[in-house]
């Protein structure tokens, strides 16, 4: 297949699929948001890199047959929900616990706990396993096919959920007042119920 047709039949679609996955809220945005908002973008980039850094991988390992695993034992995927949804609610306590004062945010997440995410992150693993399944070029190997949209993936990540953590940095300021700062973790950390309670039905 010529470069150009495997462009217009197979990557447009990939690259719309995967800007408007990354860019939709998921757990990885809305904890990016808040680190934005709390820490700023620098302290926030070791999370940002972590998620990158864990995704491709995902991606890969998805494209090369992982994804028929998750197709032929549907029950580890339900797992991963469970221990994801189990995750997020961690997280949601530990916001929940500096909204109301009782302990502020020390730190964001480091790169070795976001990539670790990424594992049991339902909305990536749904990625993951679509991208494997519906847009592998057809006129490749399943090694450089894998390679491609993995690249393509990642390159598309990184820019989106940056984006989440730049936009929690813009609102910072509204946020100086303790309390407008706490009400902000509250509303995050609802989020992030709401989200284990989505991923569980």
């Amino acid at each position: 297949m010529p470069a150009q047709d495997l462009a217009m039949t197979e990557l447009i679609p990939l690259l719309t699929y995967s800007l408007v996955m990354s860019s939709t809220p998921g757990p990885n945005n809305i904890m990016l948001t808040a680190s934005g908002a709390n820490f700023g973008y620098r302290r926030s980039l070791p999370h940002i890199l972590g998620i990158a850094a864990g995704h491709g991988p995902q991606i890969f390992f998805s494209c090369l047959g992982l994804g028929a695993v998750f197709h032929t034992w549907p029950v580890l995927h339900q797992v991963l929900r469970i221990v994801g949804a189990a995750y997020l609610v961690v997280l949601a306590w530990k916001l929940a616990g500096s909204a109301v004062g009782h302990r502020d945010m020390e730190r964001p997440l480091s790169f070795w706990q976001a990539l670790s995410f990424q594992a049991v992150n339902p909305k990536g693993w749904v990625k993951a396993v679509t991208v494997a399944t519906v847009f592998m070029p057809p006129g490749m190997g399943v090694l450089g096919g894998s390679a491609l949209v993995t690249a393509i993936s990642i390159a598309i990540n990184l820019p989106c959920v940056s984006m989440w953590a730049l936009f929690g940095v813009a609102i910072r300021r509204l946020l100086v007042q303790p309390l407008h700062r706490k009400l902000f973790n509250a509303i995050m950390a609802s989020s992030l119920v709401v989200l284990a309670i989505a991923l569980m039905l």
